[in-house]
């Protein structure tokens, strides 16, 4: 048996001077979700952490895995601005570093706080008053040191709207600063794309692009987003996401899907934006482009062809019924058109023209002309 499977998890913790801080701290008061929990240890040594079981995990600082929670506990830190972005730090723990120059580091005052182990509140920067009046602050000038800090505050007002949240007038001025002297473009796209994600996941994800858009790092990181008509498109298209699927990704392929190919293309570039996001994006945008054509009042069995071949449904089926669901939010008769001509096209198999003696480009061409038939025939009959 380990020594890890024989330390009760306070013994681990015996002696030490803990405290949980930030998202724990504040969403418990919030009545929000707690998910994960992070301690500080002050006074303390890595030597001392690790003769107690805890492994070291931080590679930038001192950050270990208690050995029976596996928790993250974090030696008291201090930080100073040393170059550009985000990463331009040089940390500094030691056992003098204090809890509150520990919490002075932090980026808002809500996420500063932090209980002792008997659960009392160390608030040394008012965030409980923050909390009750609803303001995302920043906690000094030194909010200015990191530029990730834009983002993460803009993705919090995604989280928070719902419950009144307002970022305050200073840190706007900061984070527009930020924006101003081109520090925000040092931070690298991994990054920036990193907190998007977050952000397309929270209860209100266009408060994030919207509070980028107003402090001016949607211009730089999202240049083609960047006008209020597109972030009123988005919203609208946002709040309605067909059902099935992962939200996020969705979320993103329908703000995007007012775009230009090109425009979008761009962007995913610049952000450096997964594969699997991009095409989804891409099906969107083809989708959209089927609703256009069908309410210019001109749709044809080869624009339904063309879609299909677009999506590649031939090969990849399961990209069809996500789509028609998706057609079905604003245009139903158009949906059920699709899917009927889908039926009818995708009956006819390879297998059936092989024993037919098709082979090479002639199947091929077989099979294509015998579906586009199919199509004609359903979209000749449909109602749209």
């Amino acid at each position: 048996m380990s020594r890890a499977e024989t330390v009760k998890p306070d013994d681990a913790l015996e002696g030490l001077d803990v405290y949980r801080v930030g998202g724990a701290v504040r969403d418990a008061r919030l009545g929000w979700p707690v998910t994960d929990e992070d301690w500080v240890v002050v006074g303390a040594t890595p030597e001392a952490l690790t003769a107690r079981g805890f492994v070291p995990v931080g590679r930038d600082f001192p950050v270990f895995l208690h050995p029976v929670t596996h928790e993250e506990y974090a030696l008291a830190r201090t930080e100073r601005k040393q170059g550009h972005g985000y990463t331009g730090f040089v940390v500094h723990a030691s056992p003098e570093v204090t809890l509150e120059e520990d919490l002075a580091r932090r980026d808002l005052t809500i996420n500063a706080m932090a209980e002792d182990r008997d659960g009392r509140l160390v608030d040394p920067f008012d965030g409980r008053q923050d909390l009750d009046a609803r303001v995302l602050r920043h906690v000094s000038e030194a909010f200015v040191e990191d530029p990730l800090r834009v983002l993460r505050t803009a993705r919090f007002w995604a989280r928070y709207r719902e419950l009144g949240f307002v970022i305050a007038d200073d840190t706007k001025r900061l984070m527009r600063g930020l924006c101003d002297n081109g520090e925000i473009a040092h931070l690298v796209a991994e990054r920036v794309w990193q907190e998007t994600v977050k952000a397309l996941g929270e209860p209100h994800p266009m408060a994030y692009f919207q509070a980028l858009h107003e402090c001016g790092a949607l211009a730089v990181w999202m240049p083609e987003l960047d006008a209020s008509d597109m972030l009123a498109r988005g919203e609208a298209a946002m709040a309605r996401l067909p059902a099935g699927g992962e939200p996020s990704q969705w979320r993103w392929a329908r703000l995007l899907e007012a775009l230009e190919d090109e425009a979008r293309e761009a962007l995913c570039e610049r952000l450096r934006v997964p594969n699997a996001w991009r095409d989804l994006a891409r099906q969107v945008a083809r989708t959209r482009a089927l609703q256009r054509q069908h309410g210019d009042g001109g749709l044809e069995g080869s624009d339904v062809m063309a879609w299909f071949d677009a999506i590649d449904a031939w090969r990849r089926s399961e990209r069809v019924a996500p789509l028609q669901r998706y057609l079905a939010m604003e245009t139903p008769a158009l949906a059920a058109c699709v899917d009927e001509a889908w039926q009818a096209a995708s009956a006819i198999q390879p297998q059936a023209l092989l024993e037919e003696g098709y082979r090479g480009k002639a199947l091929g061409d077989a099979l294509a002309q015998r579906r586009q038939a199919r199509i004609d025939d359903v979209v000749g009959q449909c109602n749209v």
